[in-house]
């Protein structure tokens, strides 16, 4: 008899916050802050209705704040994991620059954004 999978994230983990820089003749820039809340099973994506991001042109952003979705959304969802997901991330806090933000940027964010928080839910709670 196999256990049931646990759910993710077992509690709330709020300020889960990454910088991506990568410097080189292709530079990427994103820096993010996420929660990451318990819900029902599924993912959820949410931005913080005040959130403000001093970027031109902002038209650009939901295109941004989209693809750190997908980047979290992919590595809560790798098989192995072996967890449910069952999660709502909130976007409070964003960061782009003109020279080297744009999706791929924005993508590798939420890839460690969901990292850092897999990680922390393994950790032992004090």
């Amino acid at each position: 008899m196999t256990s049931a999978r646990p759910l993710f994230p077992p509690y709330p983990i709020r300020g889960v916050h990454v910088r991506h820089q990568k410097q080189n003749c292709a530079p990427q820039f994103a820096e993010i802050a996420v929660d990451f809340e318990p819900a029902a099973p599924g993912f959820a994506f949410e931005v913080d209705p005040g959130l403000t991001v001093a970027y031109e042109p902002a038209e650009d952003l939901p295109r941004f704040f989209a693809a750190a979705a997908a980047g979290i959304e992919e590595q809560l969802n790798l098989p192995g994991h072996n967890i449910v997901t069952a999660a709502r991330v909130v976007l409070r806090c964003a960061r782009a620059d003109s020279f080297g933000s744009h999706e791929l940027a924005f993508r590798i964010a939420g890839y460690l954004a969901a990292r850092r928080a897999l990680e922390s839910a393994r950790a032992p709670r004090l």
